[in-house]
């Protein structure tokens, strides 16, 4: 699995540009392999990301805006939902990719599975009380 950063190379905003580093950089800090393609000068990439970028993700005008993320052919968000993401440390969850082991993100999953498991024993064990229950009762009434 790639990641696609749809990115502006020569951007006249500052903020766009101070947006991209953003993703770019943070991408890089956590090893995740990321592939850059550039809006400005190539039309195929541009037309690409306008395209496959949902509907209800884009703005009022109908352009989105670089940094655009994609997991292969997925969308995964723009700036705002990838920082959220990162303010949330489920940046791996946001793109769509396994945490990596020893990872805050892989702690939260394992914690969530073994409440689950935890949940599911209860659950069986309550059953089985209600069964057992159930059965004696069928016993005294069968006497």
């Amino acid at each position: 699995m790639v990641i696609k950063v749809f990115l502006a190379s020569s951007s006249g905003s500052t903020a766009i540009k101070k947006k991209q580093q953003d993703v770019v950089a943070f991408l890089e800090a956590l090893k995740v392999e990321y592939a850059e393609l550039d809006i400005a000068c190539n039309e195929q990439n541009r037309m690409w990301m306008r395209e496959n970028v949902p509907e209800e993700k884009k703005p009022a005008n109908g352009i989105p805006l670089p940094p655009q993320i994609f997991n292969e052919e997925s969308y995964c968000g723009d700036y705002d939902t990838f920082f959220d993401a990162k303010e949330d440390n489920a940046v791996f969850t946001f793109l769509g990719l396994p945490p990596p082991p020893g990872s805050k993100e892989a702690q939260e999953e394992e914690d969530e599975e073994h409440e689950e498991e935890e949940l599911q024993e209860l659950e069986d064990q309550d059953e089985q009380e209600e069964e057992e229950g159930e059965s004696q009762e069928a016993e005294e009434e069968a006497e």
